[in-house]
């Protein structure tokens, strides 16, 4: 209690007590070292202004895109395994990455989207005009005939994916019969690559030659397929050269053609002369494989069963031809010698 005592005592003499007058005031101290300026931050839109700027490119090819089959196709919904990997965006980045020849994925692509600029390019991968690299240059192996590879420059980008795929069984020259299991078999209806390169096709005898399109057009594809777009025809990001004028007619972008041919007169015509050649083979083909019973007369789909490897090799270089969709354009030589000793060799 004595202690609670002096200690109120003590704080009520202090509260008594007055400050006395303020001291002089002291020397101003020295300033401190200014600090080093930080580096300048970097404007958030500059690298968006690299590829994202007034010109409308963008744009352009946006639209071309979406009025392109790869849009509007439909087929991206066939995302199971053993097609994703050409089908979908997604599919087709897995199966670049893991270096793989073949369509496959490690699963069903879940939230399939179709081939767009993502697939394609590198995009927004550095921010920088470098997007626009391709997501693979690298040279296309063959599925039907993995000893065969090809450059198709920048083009081995599309045919990475437009090739046929591997019947199975697959028939093997002058081998043994084999049994087609259901009526979906069959070297599927990519076809392109095949016959543009010259190899992949079941080559019954001898005399296979290629046209100059072969190793002469540089990037191959996207050489004439990607020239600038024809309105809203074809060409640029649609990639289809081949449309139906407002007539109703039949006609062709022969804008990057006309580079090497003399006109477009001229090529119009070669195209129209082919295109009755080969497709007279092609009937004659599909004629004589409905005989033998190979091929659905309805359907033209083949009919499961035990066949010879030979008119299994039929059967398969008809679809080749038909699913090429070029009517000779690609590698006409090749096409035709294809379809000549098919005929000669089921005869």
């Amino acid at each position: 209690m004595m202690i609670a005592m002096i200690m109120v005592a003590s704080l009520t003499f202090m509260s008594c007590t007055k400050e006395g007058p303020a001291g002089l005031p002291g020397k101003d101290g020295k300033d401190g070292t200014n600090g080093t300026n930080g580096l300048n931050g970097q404007d958030g839109t500059a690298g968006c202004i690299a590829c994202h700027d007034n010109s409308q490119v963008n744009f352009a090819v946006t639209q071309q895109w979406e009025m392109s089959k790869h849009a509007t196709g439909g087929l991206y919904v066939r995302n199971s395994n053993n097609c994703a990997g050409c089908h979908t965006s997604q599919g087709f980045r897995e199966m670049i990455a893991a270096a793989t020849p073949n369509a496959n994925t490690a699963g069903t692509i879940q939230n399939p989207v179709p081939p767009n600029c993502y697939t394609c390019h590198n995009i927004h991968s550095t921010y920088s005009p470098a997007d626009w690299s391709l997501a693979t240059t690298a040279n296309v192996t063959f599925r039907i005939k993995p000893e065969n590879t090809h450059d198709f420059g920048k083009g081995n980008l599309c045919a990475t994916c437009h090739q046929p795929r591997i019947p199975s069984p697959m028939p093997v020259l002058g081998g043994p019969d084999i049994t087609i299991p259901n009526a979906n078999w069959g070297p599927h209806y990519g076809a392109q690559a095949t016959i543009v390169s010259g190899k992949g096709g079941f080559e019954f005898g001898t005399g296979y030659t290629n046209s100059f399109h072969t190793a002469g057009v540089a990037n191959s594809c996207v050489g004439c397929h990607g020239g600038d777009a024809n309105g809203i025809n074809g060409g640029g990001h649609m990639f289809n050269l081949g449309y139906t004028t407002t007539t109703g007619a039949d006609a062709v972008i022969t804008a990057t053609c006309t580079s090497c041919h003399a006109d477009a007169s001229s090529l119009n015509a070669l195209m129209a002369l082919k295109k009755t050649e080969l497709n007279t083979l092609l009937l004659q083909l599909r004629v004589r494989l409905k005989e033998i019973g190979i091929m659905d007369p309805n359907t033209d789909r083949v009919v499961p069963g035990t066949w010879t490897s030979t008119q299994a090799g039929a059967f398969i270089n008809h679809n080749l031809v038909k699913y090429d969709h070029s009517n000779g354009v690609h590698n006409f030589p090749y096409a035709k010698k294809l379809l000549e000793n098919s005929l000669a060799a089921i005869q």
